[in-house]
């Protein structure tokens, strides 16, 4: 089996739950997924973003690192 790229490596090596960020390739540019990984395997990673589940493929990723906790959302003024 040939070896991952780093930052696709590092995707398959993580938890399911980890919070990351990954950089990958879309048509005409790049784009970010901030979220928690829910799974990963040979071809593509699923990514739950506050908006929806991104599944991304591997041969897209072009960055992916671990990431801290959110901070606490702000009470809304009265």
């Amino acid at each position: 089996m040939s070896q991952l790229p780093a930052p696709a490596g590092f995707l398959a090596a993580a938890k399911p739950g980890t919070r990351v960020v990954v950089r990958y390739r879309i048509e005409g540019g790049l784009t970010d997924a901030l979220g928690h990984l829910v799974s990963c395997d040979a071809g593509d990673c699923t990514v739950r973003t506050r908006q929806a589940d991104v599944v991304i493929p591997l041969a897209a990723v072009v960055a992916a690192k671990e990431v801290p906790p959110a901070p606490e959302r702000r009470r809304p003024r009265t």
